[in-house]
């Protein structure tokens, strides 16, 4: 399972012209769900995402969590975070997870992010095309 987390000021999912999500103050994230990825992972990912100290203190020091500055939460999944570029110059994508299991652990990582933040936790919508915006606080950008 990989993650590419984004601090930010805001941040905003549409599809279609519609508007599916927005967040304040807090993470955007790319989640990319690998062949052979469990409840297990997701739940360790999760657990490492909340308790990151990614949001600086009055001196700048990177000293508080998601929850200690009450941000909230954008989860999108992206299945290009899997891709493969070792060899030739099309990225290969033979490690991503089958649809249907994508599908499920991404989910099951939104719930139990809803179940562990208190504030809000949004998403995108699985295997569309989406227009993603967001104002990066920083920038900020972190890889996990």
């Amino acid at each position: 399972m990989k993650c590419l987390i984004q601090r930010v000021k805001k941040a905003s999912v549409h599809c279609e012209d519609e508007l599916l999500s927005q967040i304040g103050k807090g993470y955007l994230v790319f989640l990319g769900v690998e062949e052979g990825d469990t409840e297990a992972e997701a739940d360790k990912t999760l657990e490492k995402l909340l308790k990151l100290r990614l949001f600086p203190n009055e001196e700048g020091k990177l000293d508080f969590s998601i929850e200690e500055v009450k941000g909230e939460l954008l989860v999108v999944s992206q299945f290009t975070l899997c891709a493969d570029t070792k060899k030739g110059r099309r990225p290969n994508f033979t490690s991503a997870a089958a649809p249907e299991l994508a599908k499920k652990l991404y989910a099951y990582f939104i719930e139990g992010a809803k179940q562990s933040l208190s504030s809000s936790v949004q998403s995108g919508r699985f295997a569309a095309m989406m227009d993603v915006s967001l104002v990066n606080d920083g920038p900020f950008t972190i890889s996990l």
